[in-house]
């Protein structure tokens, strides 16, 4: 067994024992693992020279804290927070159940999309469950959803939230991808491409959710529990603002990017432009949301009151900061020492092709997502698995694209630890066999969408 291989199973060994078994916080399992690997690497005599890495120990520490991705992460977790202290996310919902509350099973594709949102801007699974699933299963409830089929339902809009930009999942996969291939792709193009992909599984969910109404014969949502959808625009237009403000900087920056942009401020200008926009965008979100919500925010918008408001969201924000920073560390320290390129080369001698790569490669992932969340897989797995991909023809600019739908994704679904689904099944009461049964049909259905798209059968239109 080569040396890399035998630092990723001891990074491996020390965050499950830290995580799991010490039932410490994973932030803390991450470090303690940076900190138990990098010592290994130094005294196992790998590429790095023995005299520099002991420097390295700080450099691969404080480097995160110059990347503009950790910033971008963290201010979308704190638009997330003030997205549940505010009234911005029930408008959207109340969008959604005006345009599709009246097909059958309405309430669960208000509840595919709606949570979809929610979830890409926290990137958590599970936390977006218990935020937005205290809306969205009752509904589904009462419009004679099985009460396990709500849960599903609601696990598997939340776990789309790792694959759908702006998560920070996703500028964690371009953090390593930029590691691997520096300058080579720019963030707004990634975030296309990583809308290509997103694309696919967002139709996935909208084909199962459709049998699974028409199998159980679900209701349409009451006519008069339906917002109409000229009141929705005439009072909450404020709101329905805030996607937009999001998105369309990063657009623009990919449509001009590479040519208006670029005429105007130069090769330079064009590229700090770029790294710009995606700290920007969630801070100006952030602003317009608070704005906008002034006064229903318990004890208004006052600076004291602010202040005390993002002091109580620290709890939420930092501990997934913390394992984003950590996650950073131990990319650099990987990079550096080679592993992923180690890992190449072993997969390379076992001469495994694409679909071999593609069958493989997910399960593998599935697996770990019962102990690991996907920020902690992309971090420990990340750069050898698009190390790998593209060692067996696949782009990288497509492994990398892939890599939040194969950890992130299936992290909260996978029974018996799927915990999205345990929050799920809390909210709708449900049983764990029946609801079980119906979350593996969807963890099936995102691992089948995941090899097609690997293989290329499915072709990224906006890559």
């Amino acid at each position: 067994m080569g040396l890399d291989i035998v630092y990723l199973l001891g990074l491996l060994a020390v965050i499950v024992l830290w995580f799991v078994f010490m039932k410490r916080p994973i932030y803390e399992a991450m470090l303690v693992g940076y900190v138990v690997v990098f010592f290994v690497i130094l005294w196992g005599g790998t590429n790095l020279d023995k005299g520099l890495a002991a420097a390295q120990f700080w450099d691969f520490l404080i480097k995160p804290a110059t990347n503009t991705l950790f910033y971008a992460i963290v201010g979308f977790l704190a638009l997330a927070f003030v997205f549940g202290k505010t009234n911005v996310v029930l408008a959207i919902i109340d969008l959604i159940l005006a345009l599709v509350g009246r097909v059958r099973g309405g309430a669960g594709y208000v509840s595919l999309f709606g949570s979809t949102f929610m979830a890409s801007l926290s990137g958590t699974g599970p936390g977006n469950v218990a935020a937005t699933g205290v809306f969205t299963i009752p509904t589904m409830v009462k419009t004679k959803f099985p009460r396990a089929l709500a849960a599903t339902v609601e696990m598997s809009a939340s776990s789309l939230g790792p694959i759908i930009p702006p998560s920070g999942t996703i500028l964690l996969a371009f953090g390593v991808l930029n590691t691997l291939y520096p300058e080579k792709y720019s963030l707004s193009y990634f975030w296309m491409a990583v809308w290509g992909v997103g694309a696919y599984f967002i139709l996935q969910r909208v084909i199962t959710l459709y049998v699974f109404c028409r199998h159980y014969k679900v209701e349409p949502v009451p006519k008069e529990q339906l917002p109409k959808l000229g009141e929705v625009f005439k009072h909450q237009w404020p709101a329905l603002l805030v996607p937009v403000i999001i998105f369309l900087p990063l657009y623009l920056d990919f449509e001009f990017g590479s040519t208006v942009i670029k005429d105007i401020l130069g090769a330079k200008g064009a590229k700090a432009f770029s790294k710009s926009v995606i700290l920007f965008a969630p801070g100006l979100a952030t602003l317009y949301a608070i704005f906008i919500s002034r006064k229903q925010i318990k004890g208004g918008a006052s600076a004291t009151n602010l202040f005390n408001l993002f002091k109580g969201g620290s709890r939420q924000v930092v501990p997934v900061a913390a394992t984003v920073y950590f996650a950073y560390s131990i990319s650099y320290l990987f990079k550096a020492a080679g592993v992923g390129e180690g890992l190449g080369h072993v997969m390379q001698d076992m001469q495994m092709n694409t679909w071999q790569l593609a069958l493989v490669i997910p399960v593998f992932t599935c697996l770990l997502g019962m102990i690991l969340p996907g920020s902690a897989q992309i971090a420990i797995f990340g750069g050898a698995i698009v190390t790998i991909m593209a060692a067996g023809g696949m782009d990288p600019l497509l492994a990398a694209c892939i890599l939040p739908a194969i950890t992130g994704a299936l992290e909260g679904m996978t029974p018996p630890l799927a915990l999205a689904m345990f929050a799920a099944m809390g909210i709708a009461d449900s049983g764990i066999g029946e609801t079980s049964k119906l979350a593996f049909i969807w963890v099936f259905a995102h691992l089948f969408v995941a090899v097609l798209i690997m293989v290329g059968f499915l072709p990224n239109f906006l890559a």
